[in-house]
């Protein structure tokens, strides 16, 4: 289920290419020995769960499962990668719950700013933030950018994961030009 724009949910399909795609796209894009322990904090009922579920079955990895990411006290201690929106992200940096095994953080679902970045590789040692983004219908995520600690903050939604493409509109819905 998605709400999507309208704020409303809705059932959308997540088709097997789109999940095999994500699954493969995973796989190159992310060492192994981060995939191995990935936090496993969303419902089955969300799209999301499909990269913290099967990413990490494809690498013979461990699936930690948390009820809740933000109350998930001493079972953080056991992931490597977690997979959250930036306001989950903000307050297990306020209450100081990131654990030093995290090496990587995946945000999406809501805007990502550059002040959330910063506070990241200041107060943790995750060397690689990730700003992923799609709709639940292209099955979990469309585009991507990684921030490494030593390039600091992208503003942008990076470039469309493997086989795929994006289209981007102006509010004409007319192609924009390469850049924009």
């Amino acid at each position: 289920y998605t709400s999507g724009s309208t704020g409303r949910p809705k059932g959308v399909m997540v088709a097997h290419r789109n999940a095999v795609n994500l699954i493969e796209w995973s796989r190159h894009e992310f060492p192994e020995s981060i995939l191995r322990r990935t936090l496993f904090s969303t419902s089955i009922n969300f799209d999301l769960s499909i990269f913290e579920c099967f990413v990490t079955i494809s690498v013979v990895g461990a699936s930690v499962i948390v009820r809740n990411i933000i109350d998930s006290g001493p079972a953080l201690a056991h992931g490597t990668l977690i997979n959250t929106v930036p306001s989950a992200m903000q307050m297990l940096l306020r209450d100081g719950s990131l654990p030093a095994i995290v090496q990587a953080v995946n945000l999406a679902g809501e805007p990502l700013g550059r002040e959330l970045i910063e506070i990241i590789f200041q107060k943790t040692q995750i060397e690689q933030v990730r700003n992923l983004y799609g709709p639940s219908e292209t099955t979990t995520y469309s585009t991507w950018v990684a921030m490494r600690r030593d390039e600091g903050f992208a503003s942008h939604i990076g470039r469309p994961i493997a086989t795929t493409r994006i289209y981007l509109l102006d509010d004409d819905s007319q192609p924009v030009p390469i850049g924009v």
